[in-house]
């Protein structure tokens, strides 16, 4: 097992994912504030969610021998409109489930961060579908009546 490898995984989807939920956050509190309770819901559950994978990824790096890392935050502005939001955001889940799969496969010789890097990927594909079915929602329904039902 190629403990180095495991551990430059997760410290990279620490950091990564850290950041990521951070948004989710800030764009939920924004929606929320908008009146979009049920979306502002949606991301600041995301947040949660994700933050819970952060911990999990940290734990298994301290297992690992390794020291975990507080990285940078980027800078990301607050994006205004709900649709260009969850368009914007399953840009960067198709991205990030694309780079999961050679992660995966990449520490296929260390078990215990395989298989917790699987669930995640499982977790993060969930993610991607949701953020389809909106699109293709609100493409159907329109996007006033899509934003209606995040009321």
């Amino acid at each position: 097992m190629d403990k180095q490898k495991s551990i430059e995984a997760l410290q990279f989807l620490t950091t990564e994912l850290s950041n990521g939920a951070f948004v989710h956050l800030a764009q939920g509190k924004y929606f929320e504030s908008l009146g979009f309770t049920k979306l502002g819901e949606k991301y600041t559950g995301h947040y949660k969610e994700e933050m819970e994978w952060v911990e999990k990824f940290m734990a298994r790096i301290l297992d690992l021998g390794g020291d975990v890392k507080v990285e940078d935050r980027k800078c990301r502005e607050i994006v205004k409109a709900p649709l260009d939001y969850v368009e914007a955001d399953l840009a960067i889940q198709e991205k990030g489930v694309d780079m999961l799969y050679g992660c995966v496969a990449n520490v296929c010789g260390d078990p215990t961060t395989y298989d917790l890097l699987k669930a995640y990927l499982a977790d993060e594909e969930e993610d991607l579908y949701w953020s389809q079915e909106q699109l293709e929602m609100a493409q159907m329904i329109g996007e006033q009546n899509w934003l209606v039902k995040q009321m």
